[in-house]
């Protein structure tokens, strides 16, 4: 499997109270199938056998359920101690999976939780950017200066203002990322800030949200509610294709895209 580019996103999971019923919800709405250690507690999703994600059963019922997406670095210990310095949270000390390779877990200055992968024998999912798979993250926060120049220091991203259409006339601010070494821009862009505005409750929190590409935005869309899901923001399209932001029947918040070469 092909090495992934520092601080590019290289695996997304979720965290879920019950592991056979999140099987079931993401096996009818994406098509995965999935694998399973013998009595381990997580199990890994393929999407026409391809490796893609990873779902895993909460060890406490108390952590949020949610997905998570990770982003690949060849120091997992110094990428952490560049988090701390720019005023970052280490949730979880780098931590050897086996043999697949080292996990940390942090927080941004707005308090968004994101993972560090360092690769062993697994360098991350083996599909993105198709239907079926992850193909955008992007965080939520109501600090973005802050943000902004945390993730330019630890992860090296660069930054590409640029403007979304919003509710009326209003375009909101929005901006991409491309990693150091890439010359900035929407060609390069491996993921994105928005800004929490005053439109939404004070008590939510800031959050990566992650994208899974599909063939078809409201197919999926009707295919999730019909499995227990829930439509947070319904079908509508923007510059890059067609999505919607939906929750699983377990609570996990995630997106979809229909790419604007899939729109018909």
């Amino acid at each position: 499997m092909a090495a992934f580019a520092q601080s590019a996103p290289c695996w997304v999971d979720v965290q879920l109270s019950d592991l056979e019923a999140g099987k079931r919800f993401y096996g009818g709405l994406f098509g995965w199938t999935f694998h399973a250690g013998d009595g381990m507690p997580f199990a890994d999703a393929y999407s026409e056998g391809e490796l893609v994600a990873g779902l895993a059963a909460k060890k406490d019922g108390r952590m949020p359920t949610t997905w998570g997406v990770y982003f690949a670095t060849d120091d997992i210990r110094a990428t952490v101690a560049r988090a701390r310095k720019a005023g970052g949270r280490v949730i979880t000390d780098p931590v050897r999976a086996q043999r697949a390779g080292v996990l940390a877990q942090l927080a941004d200055p707005g308090g968004a939780v994101f993972g560090l992968w360092q690769a062993g024998e697994r360098a991350g999912f083996e599909k993105a950017n198709a239907p079926g798979a992850f193909c955008w993250t992007e965080v939520h926060t109501r600090q973005p200066e802050r943000v902004d120049a945390f993730y330019e220091e630890v992860l090296g991203f660069r930054g590409t203002d640029i403007e979304l259409p919003g509710d009326g006339a209003t375009a909101e601010p929005f901006r991409i990322w491309s990693p150091a070494g890439t010359e900035p821009g929407e060609d390069t862009a491996i993921g994105g800030r928005a800004v929490i505005t005053d439109a939404f409750p004070e008590m939510l929190p800031s959050y990566f949200l992650s994208y899974f590409a599909v063939a078809d935005c409201d197919r999926t869309v009707d295919t999730a509610a019909r499995l227990g899901g829930r439509i947070t923001t319904p079908p509508v399209d923007i510059p890059y294709g067609r999505m919607a932001v939906l929750q699983d029947d377990q609570g996990a918040a995630f997106a979809v895209l229909q790419p604007t070469e899939l729109l018909p």
